[in-house]
C-alpha cells in the first residue's frame, strides 16, 4: 500500500471505492476481529460486531478527519460497536462475566486451544479484572497498540491509560502464582 492519505483518497474516490474497500478488508479484518474477540468473547457475536462495524467504517469514510491514522479510527469505531453490542446484551440480563466464565470453562476442553498452564492462567485473571481494566490490557498487550492509540479508542487521557496498565501488569505479575486452574479431566 502506498502512503495512507493516497489509499484514504481511494477509499473515497466513487470510480476506485469498492475495490479499495475490499483491500481494506484484507488488511484489517483480522486485527479488529480479534480486537472485537476480546471484548465480547465469543467467535458468533465478534462476527456480528465486526460486520456491523465494517458497514459504519464504510458509511461513515466521507466524515473521516484524518485527525487520526486510519486503523486508529477503525480500531475506535471496533471499540464502540463493540460496547454498542455489550449495552444490548446487558438489556437482555446477559452479563460479560456470565459470558467470560462460559468462555473459560469452554476453553480448558477446547481441543484447539493450544495454550499452556500459564496462558489458562492469564485468562483466568483476566476473566477477573473489571472490563475497563481487561480492554486496556487486550489492547496494549495483544493487538500491540501504542498507549496513543489506545487513549484514542477510549477516549481516556494517555497518562490514565499508562497508568492503568502497569497497575493491572503488577497485578497480573502477583496474582500468577495465586491462580487455581480448574481443569477438567
Amino acid at each position: 500500500m502506498k502512503s495512507e492519505a493516497e489509499f484514504i483518497s481511494r477509499l473515497l474516490s466513487a470510480n476506485q471505492k469498492e475495490e479499495a474497500f475490499k483491500k481494506l478488508l484484507e488488511l484489517y479484518q483480522k486485527r479488529l476481529y480479534w480486537h472485537i474477540r476480546k471484548l465480547v468473547i465469543t467467535h458468533e457475536n465478534a462476527n456480528d460486531v465486526l460486520q456491523n462495524t465494517f458497514l459504519r467504517v464504510y458509511k461513515s469514510l466521507p466524515n473521516f478527519q484524518q485527525k487520526s491514522s486510519l486503523s486508529t479510527w477503525m480500531f475506535r469505531i471496533a471499540y464502540n460497536e463493540s460496547l454498542r453490542f455489550l449495552e444490548q446484551e446487558k438489556k437482555y440480563h446477559y452479563s460479560v462475566d456470565d459470558i467470560q466464565k462460559k468462555y473459560l470453562d469452554n476453553l480448558v476442553s477446547d481441543s484447539y486451544f493450544e495454550g499452556d498452564e500459564i496462558q489458562l492462567k492469564l485468562h483466568r485473571i483476566l476473566a477477573e479484572l473489571p472490563e475497563k481494566d481487561r480492554q486496556i490490557f487486550q489492547m496494549k498487550y495483544y493487538d500491540d497498540l501504542k498507549f496513543r492509540e489506545i487513549s484514542e479508542i477510549t477516549g481516556i487521557h494517555e497518562g490514565t491509560i499508562k497508568t492503568y496498565y502497569y497497575k493491572i501488569v503488577t497485578s497480573i505479575e502477583k496474582n500468577m502464582l495465586n491462580v487455581e486452574l480448574l481443569v477438567k479431566n
